[in-house]
């Protein structure tokens, strides 16, 4: 008995301060699966704590259950509607674009370590593909707000690369074990079967799972735990069908968060619960099964190996692959630098272990120094890099409460606070839409009467029937500032049907053709700009610059106007 009382108190004692640790890491700029990490090495075997683990079997098990709820977790929280901006480039970064940062690195690999090809495409295999559990929590922590195609084809390339990268693990690892193994029209068929009974199985039963929870919806904090064991059944099922069960977990995940009124907010924030115990514990329990003394001797070439992944390998296949989709090359890059590796690679690299390969301990050691440069290098750098290459949106405040209002279409009631020196701070209620409804408004936790001279304060409480045309201009005017919103979109707010030759006119302004004199400014800009338009986007117009400001069932409706003297 007193030894169970002690394993407990140790395994509750490390996880507690990973996740206070985890809390705090944000605030000094260090990634927070990284301090999970650190507490698992300092409570292992070289660390403070002493703690023997070699359990791989374990680590196999728990990794897996742990990655399908965060991949069920990141497909309830990714919405339809992005998928007419982001599939088809996502699709292709989730498939070749794992194959060629694999191959290109396997070669690098094989040549830099001295090895057998297949245990250097082995390497390139395992960390080929980008982390759903690390994107998802990096983009949230990063501290910038991303337009909504970049955003979507990373969230969703994570969340559909994995069935590949587990596909070219598992075919090496028969290959090495069995050398006489025959390749062709078997491999394709495997891997079609690891996608299409993925998908089906997440589909179906994905949907079957969201109209069960639809009809016992009541308690939310049991609709988590339905959500979580459901999502767990799935994966299960897709497995024992030879399909992909991290495939079905995040499609099953896209169904229930899709699926009539979706989830609630509060059902949301505890799957957020269930995330961050499957990624604390996951990366607390990967930690204590590294032996820091083995890595130091793999720090050289997993530095090596790291740097070429994220300078050559992920850039170049980035490159080729989405120029086909005109992403801007700003955009190229920043989905180039955020590949990020995390629990996905590590869990791959317990494979060898788990099928006796002998070289599987320096595999293990290579990879988890790639995915710690790469959480430390690309995870720190993510907003940075994204306000310098201009593709941070101004800040925009979180809804406290948000509920869909059943028979009315387009219509929901949201709560948001007002925040301090934002563009609401100090204005009248003016600053509302005509098609957003203010319910309530209360300060210091009290309802306050309002009339034509009531101004909003930091800290008040609004409560609005809205649409989503209007819900993103009022988030962003409750959070940011008049000059960020200012230095991003312009001094001026403008409706899409106002005719180019009227807007010169108004400004003075002349030097484009009678044809484009003639469109409206919705017409110029679909002219100019290349595929779907998203917020954020922006033409020239002889001097004057159009950006995107609200865009309503695919259309921007309003652009913001910078006028020449503000370049």
């Amino acid at each position: 008995m007193e030894n169970i009382d002690v394993i407990i108190l140790a395994g509750a004692m490390v996880l507690f301060i990973g996740l206070l640790l985890g809390t705090l890491s944000p605030r000094v700029g260090v990634p927070t699966l990284l301090a999970f990490l650190a507490v698992g090495i300092a409570a292992g075997e070289d660390g403070i704590g002493k703690i023997q683990f070699e359990d791989v079997d374990t680590v196999f098990l728990i990794s897996n259950l742990a990655l399908a709820i965060i991949l069920l977790d990141g497909g309830l929280r990714t919405r339809l509607e992005h998928f007419r901006v982001a599939l088809k480039p996502a699709l292709t970064l989730a498939t070749l674009g794992v194959v060629l940062p694999a191959a290109l690195t396997g070669a690098f690999a094989t040549w830099l370590l001295g090895v057998d090809w297949r245990i250097g495409l082995l390497v390139g295999g395992i960390i080929g593909s980008t982390d759903a559990a690390a994107v998802f929590s990096m983009i949230r922590s990063s501290g910038v707000r991303l337009n909504e195609r970049v955003s979507s084809t990373l969230e969703m390339e994570s969340g559909l690369n994995d069935p590949m990268a587990i596909f070219i693990t598992v075919m090496l690892i028969e290959l090495i074990t069995n050398p006489a193994m025959s390749w062709g029209l078997q491999t394709l068929g495997m891997l079609v079967q690891q996608f299409g009974v993925g998908v089906l199985m997440g589909i179906l039963l994905g949907i079957a799972l969201a109209e069960l929870l639809v009809r016992v919806r009541g308690n939310e904090g049991l609709h988590a735990l339905l959500l979580c064991t459901g999502g767990l059944t799935i994966w299960a099922l897709a497995n024992m069908l030879g399909g992909s069960g991290f495939l079905a977990a995040y499609i099953a995940g896209l169904m229930a968060g899709n699926w009539r009124q979706g989830t609630s907010d509060n059902v949301l924030r505890s799957m957020d619960s269930m995330a961050w115990l499957s990624q604390s514990g996951l990366f607390l329990m990967l930690g204590l099964l590294v032996t820091p003394r083995e890595m130091l001797e793999s720090l050289v070439p997993g530095l090596c190996i790291a740097a070429f992944l994220m300078l050559v390998a992920r850039p170049l296949a980035t490159w080729l692959l989405l120029k086909p989709f005109n992403y801007p090359k700003s955009e190229q890059i920043f989905i180039a630098w955020t590949g990020l590796r995390g629990a996905v690679p590590v869990v791959l690299a317990v494979f060898p272990l788990v099928a006796g390969i002998e070289e599987s301990r320096q595999i293990f050691n290579i990879v988890f120094v790639v995915v710690m440069a790469s959480l430390l290098l690309q995870g720190m750098t993510l907003g940075p890099l994204a306000r310098t290459l201009k593709l941070a949106l101004p800040h925009a405040a979180q809804p406290i409460n948000e509920v869909e209002l059943a028979g009315l279409d387009d219509r929901f009631i949201v709560q948001y606070a007002v925040g301090a020196d934002s563009k609401a701070d100090g204005r009248s209620l003016d600053l509302i839409p005509p098609t957003t409804q203010l319910l309530a408004l209360s300060r210091a936790g009290a309802p306050l009467e309002c009339d034509d001279h009531t101004t909003l304060q930091a800290g008040d409480i609004l409560t609005l029937m809205t649409t989503p045309a209007d819900q993103t201009p009022m988030s962003e005017w409750l959070h940011a500032s008049p000059q960020e919103l200012r230095t991003f979109y312009g001094d001026f707010i403008v409706n899409s049907s106002v005719p180019v030759a009227d807007l010169l006119d108004n400004y003075g302004l002349s030097g484009v053709s009678e044809r484009d004199a003639s469109l409206t400014l919705e017409q110029y800009f679909q002219e100019h700009h290349r595929g779907q338009p998203v917020l954020g986007d922006a033409v020239e117009l002889v001097g004057l610059r159009l950006r995107a400001r609200v865009i309503e069932g695919g259309r921007v409706t309003r652009f913001g106007i910078r006028l020449p003297h503000a370049h």
